[in-house]
């Protein structure tokens, strides 16, 4: 009979003497885990944010997930309308062994209480960019294992969807979508396993079909810079993008790139002179690995931004 026990890094770190007296008893499989959990921090632009003291982060972890056995929770997204704080994340569901979309509330952006799961396919689903755009509410969640990329539309806000549109058919990783000068520009990762490519599509109609940029890819080869990590913004007459540091391990920080032009055929960006925005730190849920950031701004410099973070724990199949 297989058993699994899990054992922490810090464990592992702390009683390297007793593991290996324990694997040379017993037929053992070790392998690692990310366990991601989702934090509120404060910022005075969308390049300076950190973790506030007077929120207790993380505000939403796996153990706040009430309708299904969650193994984790990541890939925030804000949505605020009459008042009211709404954030739609990745469930890891250990039952399906996929991702559902779950649904937090607050009402003043700080303190949040776990709702339910909103969406779920008979496939993987993660990060929710969820948006607004003539009066309706759409989500575009990642489907790299369906092969499509989707758009959903609340039927009743927060808490019913449906698929109104196919985007993209391929795998496709985490993806970001803006309309700008009468266009819409959808980025998404097109090497969702080694995170290194960057494609970039448009369109004039949200739900008609997209094209592929003359200059797509605009990343190439470069796990440092290429996956998205959270909304694009729109800052101080610029937009900007948040992109994954995905080498040499995934998920390790978030950098941010201001877009210099964005037309039908031409694109450019710059790096942020102050990444990388989020980095790894401490001793707790973040210890090893930060990659999104979902910020809105709320005030002259005052912003509000989900984000996630992860510690790695040593897990360990027994065989006895």
């Amino acid at each position: 009979m297989r058993k699994t026990v899990v054992i922490s890094s810090l464990l592992a770190v702390a009683a390297p003497v007793f593991i290996l007296l324990f694997i040379s008893f017993f037929p053992v499989h070790i392998s690692r885990e990310n366990i991601w959990a989702i934090g509120i921090y404060q910022g005075s632009s969308p390049f300076h944010f950190s973790d506030p003291a007077e929120i207790e982060n993380p505000v939403i972890t796996a153990s706040d997930v009430t309708d299904v056995k969650a193994l984790f929770v990541a890939d925030p997204f804000l949505f605020r309308d009459n008042g009211g704080w709404y954030m739609f994340f990745e469930v890891m569901n250990a039952l399906s062994n996929h991702g559902d979309i779950g649904l937090a509330i607050s009402a003043d952006g700080e303190n949040w209480r776990y709702e339910k799961i909103v969406l779920d396919e008979e496939y993987h689903l993660s990060y929710p960019y969820v948006f607004e755009h003539e009066g309706d509410i759409y989500m575009i969640p990642e489907s790299a294992t369906a092969n499509q990329l989707k758009l959903y539309r609340a039927v009743r806000f927060p808490f019913e969807w449906e698929c109104v549109s196919t985007l993209l058919n391929g795998q496709f990783g985490d993806h970001g979508i803006v309309w700008h000068q009468g266009c819409w520009y959808l980025f998404v990762c097109s090497q969702p396993y080694t995170h290194n490519t960057l494609r970039l599509y448009y369109s004039d109609d949200l739900l008609g079909s997209f094209r592929e940029h003359p200059m797509s890819p605009i990343v190439s080869d470069d796990a440092n810079k290429a996956r998205p990590g959270g909304r694009i913004i729109f800052w101080d007459g610029n937009l900007i993008r948040y992109s994954q540091d995905c080498s040499p391990t995934y998920g390790k920080s978030l950098n941010a790139y201001k877009i210099t032009l964005l037309t039908k055929d031409k694109y450019s960006e710059q790096e942020s002179p102050w990444n990388p925005v989020l980095k790894n730190g401490g001793r707790g849920w973040k210890r090893h690995g930060m990659h999104h950031l979902d910020a809105i701004q709320t005030d002259d410099n005052k912003w509000i931004g989900c984000v996630d973070g992860y510690i790695r724990r040593l897990i360990i199949k027994v065989d006895f």
